[in-house]
């Protein structure tokens, strides 16, 4: 394609079409009409430079009428209130619903190797001499150890907000580095576990594993469950890269995206909750048993929000994306 006479040809609609844009939504119907016909004319010559003769300055310019365009035709839309509600009761949690085969065996598995983790540390002397010299290990599991005070010795607001940032950073990872097959989420997950099961295993070879569950239940269970959540889609992201099934790739990574991007605002809400409970609850004075039950409380909860608010949203359809209004048009615009 000779691209200097095709830019002859059509230079006169392009120009027209940015002057109708220019008057915003001070068209009469004859111009709307007109307006709506350009648009799909420019559409399929972008395309063919995009194809035949790329041109980096005429595509960019194509591509910003183009745009313009259609959210003059289409309509420009904001996200308000009832984006937000319809995101919190049938987007996120069908999200979270349609990915547990993801996510449910990543935190069975998980769990797993914690538990034997801290049952190797606990039963091999040797090895909790590996962690820390004998002194060190007392200071850390006996009353009023470091394992205790770690929950007290911060003001309960600043160390909750302290808690969600760090443990919104780890999901956030989680769901972004999904996209390199998934190999970074499995050593977060480990280091994560390798934390737990180090815990677990000093504290019961101090025979005092149940005063670490008691701290470590009241928040932990809503917690790890966000951050299995997120490793589950970013294994599941990491997956659409290898098999992206009947979709071509970059339209699978793309829809998967996009639900990882939303997964990471609703799980940001869930361990705001989970840092809420572990400022305040965790180092409170009440019984064991009443934080404990706090904690399962908080996750039968979100279980429940997942199962039935996003099981019924998922059989409704929803898959977690975006509206289609606002997607991306994965083919060009024909006239």
């Amino acid at each position: 394609m000779d691209l200097d006479v095709f830019v002859t040809a059509h230079r006169a609609e392009w120009d027209r079409l940015e002057q109708l844009l220019g008057r915003g939504r001070r068209l009469t119907g004859a111009e709307a009409d007109e307006l709506v016909a350009l648009y799909q004319r420019t559409s399929t010559h972008l395309s063919l430079i995009q194809s035949s003769a790329p041109d980096p300055m005429l595509t960019g310019r194509l591509t910003q009428l183009v745009a313009r365009a259609r959210a003059t035709v289409t309509g420009a839309r904001r996200a308000g209130w009832r984006d937000a509600a319809r995101f919190f009761t049938a987007g996120f949690p069908a999200a979270v619903y349609r990915s547990r085969r993801w996510w449910i065996p990543t935190a069975l598995l998980s769990v797993a190797v914690g538990v034997l983790m801290g049952w190797w540390i606990a039963t091999h002397p040797e090895v909790q001499a590996a962690i820390a010299a004998p002194s060190e290990l007392k200071q850390m599991t006996k009353p009023g150890g470091e394992y205790e005070t770690y929950y007290s010795s911060h003001p309960a607001a600043s160390f909750a907000a302290q808690v969600w940032t760090n443990n919104a950073q780890a999901a956030a990872m989680c769901l972004v580095l999904g996209a390199f097959l998934g190999l970074p989420v499995l050593w977060i997950l480990f280091l994560n576990m390798a934390n737990l099961g180090v815990g677990i295993g000093l504290m019961a070879s101090a025979d005092r594993l149940d005063v670490f569950l008691g701290l470590i239940l009241p928040h932990g269970l809503l917690e790890l469950t966000a951050v299995f959540v997120a490793a589950g889609t970013g294994l599941r992201l990491g997956w659409t890269v290898i098999d992206p099934g009947p979709r071509t790739r970059r339209a699978a990574l793309a829809e998967q995206g996009r639900a990882a991007l939303g997964m990471a605002i609703g799980l940001a809400a869930v361990l705001f909750v989970s840092g809420l409970i572990e400022g305040f609850v965790t180092p409170s004075g009440l019984p064991t048993w009443a934080r404990i039950t706090i904690g399962i409380a908080a996750e039968a909860a979100f279980l429940l929000y997942v199962y039935v608010l996003g099981g019924r949203a998922s059989r409704a359809g929803e898959v977690g994306d975006v509206e289609a209004a606002d997607q991306t048009a994965t083919l060009p615009t024909a006239a």
